[in-house]
């Protein structure tokens, strides 16, 4: 056995020092492997053609806005100093004449509701559902964003059980009066024909040219709400009258949509409380530190939001429908215009094209019919493809002598259809457009039809360019 370990042999490496000769199996790999990171780098490095299917949609331009609501409002105030006790309820709309609230000058009359000497105040079934209708509406339109809604609904359940129960209350003020040997429940009826609300804010005497930026700062708004059995003095407000339904809603907008808005003159607006919609009539003011401030009147739904100062506003502004694009897939493109007289057919009568002044070989001028899409065209004009004309060139009107000589231009919008395999530019009329989306019109002659394939962005490709994907 140790004799034929002596027999072993050592090979040579086929790529080894000794030879000096590279394997070419590893040359070959390494090639491959240098090819295989160019086309990833490339890959990486060169926009993307990516296609877009043309359908038919809308876009709808919506801008919510924070609106404070002008109404022809007047602060009534006591005439008596002592406990009120309210008999209309809030958001009602009362007669000159009925009765508003009384003023309960000791106190007494609070005290005698409030023992059993004035017999049980109890609601009936009726009355329960109306609490309940009015819980289960907020409740449903409640939104946590606004949480300051549940005090006005606070006050607003406070003021429909006060109604509920006002002949009770009355009744006891009448039998107080009538067993006292003086007068001490005053009752106090409405001066005028209005909307009661109980609550105050300053803004009562607001006009269109009042408006400052400041205003719409909720956090500096206060707003007293008037309660019932509460101490007045003579002379303090007690509660306010809205007379009538013409009122109106501010916002602040920059200059652009304040010009809009006064073009159209009247507005669509949908509440955001209730989803409603009405038309406001437009009108427009800039103070001196150049806020803009637009107005918008309404002749109806006042009483809907009388106990609202702040209300949240969208206004309906578009509505446009027809091919929905990205804007990404937008270009412009210029072209050569000619007049209409000087398009002709070709000889097979199937391609357009126009009479082209050329020279022969022995230099004679001649004319040659040279094919051109047409992109676009007026009454007349055409906009013709730049790739086969020159500016200089001279083209002929068919059966005349008469040359035009190719200069005028013009840039039309567009989009590149890849429908045929190449990318081909098409004319788009742009009806509406927002920050991503534009909607252009259906059906022209030069443009684009519903289904048809264009880039989604035109910077990827060139005219006439042939799409692999």
């Amino acid at each position: 056995m140790a004799g034929n370990r002596g027999n072993i042999t050592k090979y040579e490496r086929s790529w080894g020092k000794q030879t000096g000769n590279l394997n070419i199996g590893m040359v070959i790999f390494a090639a491959i492997f240098v090819y295989v990171v160019i086309c990833v780098l490339t890959y990486f490095r060169t926009d993307h053609i990516v296609g877009y299917s043309v359908k038919e949609g809308s876009l709808t331009s919506n801008s919510i806005y924070k609106g404070i609501a002008l109404r022809n409002e007047e602060i009534i105030t006591s005439s008596d100093a002592g406990y009120v006790n309210y008999f209309a309820r809030e958001g009602e709309k009362v007669a000159a004449g009925d009765l508003v609230y009384t003023v309960d000058e000791t106190g007494r009359l609070a005290d005698y509701v409030n023992t059993s000497e004035s017999g049980e105040n109890t609601l009936s079934d009726a009355d329960l559902n109306e609490l309940k209708t009015e819980i289960t509406s907020f409740v449903n339109d409640f939104d946590k964003t606004h949480f300051a809604d549940v005090y006005n609904f606070k006050y607003s359940v406070e003021g429909t059980a006060l109604q509920l129960s006002n002949y009770n209350i009355l009744a006891n003020a009448n039998a107080l009066n009538s067993a006292s040997e003086s007068t001490f429940i005053n009752y106090r009826n409405s001066p005028k024909s209005g909307i009661v609300t109980f609550y105050v804010d300053g803004y009562e005497d607001l006009k269109l040219e009042d408006m400052t930026e400041e205003l719409f700062d909720q956090k500096n708004y206060e707003k007293t709400h008037f309660t019932n059995n509460e101490l007045v003095a003579s002379g303090d407000p007690v509660y306010k009258l809205s007379m009538d339904e013409d009122w109106s809603i501010v916002i602040q907008v920059d200059e652009a949509l304040a010009q809009e808005l006064l073009e159209k003159e009247y507005v669509e607006v949908r509440f955001l409380k209730n989803q409603y919609t009405s038309w406001g009539e437009v009108s427009s003011y800039t103070n001196g530190g150049g806020d803009v401030f637009v107005s918008l009147t309404f002749t109806n739904s006042m009483i809907t939001f009388c106990t609202d100062r702040f209300i949240d506003i969208e206004l309906l502004l578009e509505d446009e429908k027809g091919l929905k694009i990205p804007n990404s897939a937008i270009v412009e493109k210029e072209f050569f215009i000619v007049p209409r007289a000087y398009l002709t057919k070709g000889g097979d009568g199937a391609n357009d094209g126009v009479l082209l002044e050329t020279l022969d070989e022995e230099g004679n001028i001649t004319t040659q019919f040279v094919a051109t899409t047409i992109y676009d065209a007026t009454d007349t004009e055409y906009y013709l493809d730049d790739s086969v004309l020159q500016p200089g060139n001279y083209i002929v009107k068919p059966d005349s002598t008469e040359k035009y000589a190719i200069s005028k231009t013009g840039s039309l919008t567009g989009v590149y259809n890849i429908n045929k395999g190449y990318a081909d530019f098409k004319q788009v009329t742009v009806l509406y457009q927002n920050d991503e989306y534009s909607i252009v019109e259906s059906n022209t002659a030069y443009g684009l039809n519903v289904y048809d394939y264009i880039v989604l962005d035109a910077t990827t490709v060139n005219d006439n360019q042939f799409i692999y994907e």
